[in-house]
């Protein structure tokens, strides 16, 4: 039975139906650290870069002509058009995507992109007012809602930034189990990856590799030099349930398929009470693969067994 060692390390029966309730009983509830809430580094970070543009429109508050004003700043410092998007909480790569439309009747739509990023042109100065006019923007800047607009774009990262939370859950998951992996290849000499790609894989051990997709990303990867084998490695956390999971269950069955048929081995870390909402594709995917654990099975040296 799979990493039979570690099951009666923890007294359970060599039983996959026990076992694999005890992998349920033993997900964690949490594996949040206080820097989930804030990236506090990269919100000062982004402020900063825009700092000198942000002072520099900060003349414009209160000003009574100010649709002349706001032309003029902008003509004699055409830089502070790119920091217009952040005062509405867009970032640049999204307003690549963004299009207004200018004609409700005809649903007549514009790209406004160009408007914030290049040499200022004269032929766009009606545009940027009602830009400025229609964005809200003229408003705040007229009755001083806006006291300072530094520390208005620190709160701005802050509030985009809780949209990077789902992500930073996955990057607290991989955190965990990097560490414990880089203590583990340390111990017993072995070589490991992060971020795996398959040109990866053969630049650096030479081996050439057969995955599902062409953009395939593994979290980690372990090479056993002595034995010529390759681990990979996928690592997630769902605090939640959601079709995602059912979906994730299924690809790592084809995938363990695919590998397999190489010598080479996937290795699933999964953990997190969303599992309890999608017991029935996890127990296939937990029967179908050899090495599907949650990390207090990790904890417990499974790895070793596993890998040595």
């Amino acid at each position: 039975m799979k990493y039979l060692n570690t099951y009666k390390k923890l007294y359970l029966e060599n039983d996959e139906k026990k076992v694999f309730d005890y992998f349920i009983d033993s997900l964690k509830e949490s594996i949040f650290t206080w820097e989930y809430f804030v990236d506090w580094k990269k919100i000062s970070r982004n402020t900063k870069n825009i700092e000198k543009e942000l002072n520099i429109l900060n003349y414009l508050i209160g000003k009574e002509n100010i649709e002349k004003e706001f032309l003029n700043l902008i003509k004699e410092y055409p830089n502070v058009k790119k920091v217009l998007p952040i005062l509405l909480a867009v970032r640049e790569n999204k307003l690549k995507e963004i299009q207004i439309i200018t004609d409700l009747n005809n649903f007549t739509c514009e790209e406004v992109y160009n408007l914030f990023y290049g040499n200022f042109l004269p032929s766009t100065e009606e545009k940027l007012i009602k830009f400025f006019n229609d964005s809200g923007l003229k408003e705040i800047f007229k009755n001083k809602r806006i006291k300072n607009l530094v520390d208005y774009c620190y709160g701005v990262e802050v509030g985009l930034d809780t949209n990077a939370r789902k992500n930073r859950t996955g990057s607290l998951m991989e955190n965990t189990v990097e560490e414990y992996i880089k203590n583990f290849t340390k111990k017993f000499n072995l070589s490991y990856l992060v971020q795996t790609t398959k040109p990866k894989i053969e630049r650096y051990w030479n081996y050439s590799i057969t995955v599902d997709k062409y953009d395939r990303i593994f979290d980690f990867s372990i090479f056993d030099k002595s034995k010529g084998r390759i681990f990979l490695i996928e690592v997630n956390y769902y605090s939640g349930g959601g079709s995602k999971l059912k979906a994730t269950a299924g690809e790592y069955i084809e995938l363990n398929n695919i590998l397999r048929k190489q010598n080479m081995e996937l290795i699933w870390i999964t953990d997190g009470h969303g599992w309890k909402t999608a017991k029935n594709p996890l127990f296939e995917t937990f029967s179908n693969n050899d090495y599907v654990f949650n990390l207090e099975l990790l904890y417990n040296s499974v790895l070793e067994e596993v890998i040595l």
